[in-house]
């Protein structure tokens, strides 16, 4: 997690704990165990925390995040060696890494071709830098967001500033002359569970990519903008007959290893 105007709330984003961890165990499946220290950037509450450990063996796993928070439910999992709170954009580790694991993290901070090349560059040799980051903006569960906060509360937020990436082709252009890089994409058809309040999707969203569009707004006026999300997006992601959602979500993936 990155800095924001307000700490993230680890209950609200682990109501969704397993769809969100899911794809952190799809990008690790794909790993050979490290040779050396491991840094978990952008651990969050820990969800992976435990399944790095397994991978890392004995080795060093640091977790690095901007929420304190977030940073003492990491603390409880027990899978860190060492637990920091830190800036990525300006992380610098004291030992080169064997492996940056980096997941739903790094689509909150710009500059990505500067950012990406400086975390390869921080690798030790024969290192793997591995990313999982949402390519969902372009989907009805996020763009609603922003019509919404136009149409009603127009000049309250700028979208530019809304987490995002770039394209896959993009990212194989600023990459590939670094290394060997694998590259791919999943959509995940997620079922959400029925909602006591609210729409699951607009819950699952209000914890993560809404956080910037209601942290622009008053109290009563993000009550506004939440209910005006639930009567929207009914028609775009139907409730099943037990109120359940089928929610599609796509995700961007790579992992890197640089030229020595």
């Amino acid at each position: 997690m990155t800095d924001t105007a307000k700490d993230w709330s680890p209950g609200a984003y682990d109501r969704f704990r397993d769809v969100r961890l899911r794809p952190a165990l799809d990008l690790l499946a794909r790993l050979a165990r490290p040779k050396g220290p491991v840094v978990d950037l952008g651990c969050g509450s820990g969800a992976a925390g435990p399944a790095l450990r397994a991978l890392a063996g004995q080795a060093r796993l640091t977790g690095l995040d901007s929420s304190p928070a977030m940073l003492v439910k990491a603390e409880a999992t027990g899978a860190y060696d060492a637990l920091e709170q830190a800036d990525i954009a300006l992380w610098q580790p004291e030992v080169p890494p064997a492996l940056i694991f980096s997941n739903a993290a790094l689509h909150w901070l710009g500059g990505h071709a500067t950012l990406l090349p400086r975390l390869a560059g921080l690798l030790a040799p024969g290192g793997t830098l591995a990313v999982q980051v949402p390519h969902q903006n372009n989907a009805p569960s996020h763009r609603i967001w922003h019509s919404l906060v136009e149409e009603h509360f127009p000049g309250r937020f700028d979208p530019a500033t809304a987490p995002g990436i770039e394209r896959p082709a993009t990212y194989h252009a600023m990459l590939s002359p670094l290394g060997q890089l694998d590259l791919w994409e999943v959509d995940y058809y997620q079922v959400l569970p029925k909602a006591e309040e609210g729409h699951p999707v607009r819950l699952f969203t209000q914890s993560t990519f809404a956080r910037p569009v209601l942290d622009s707004l008053p109290e009563d006026e993000q009550a506004q903008l939440v209910a005006l999300y639930d009567e929207v997006i009914e028609a775009a992601y139907p409730r099943s007959a037990d109120g359940s959602v089928l929610f599609p979500f796509r995700r961007l993936f790579f992992t890197l290893r640089p030229r020595a």
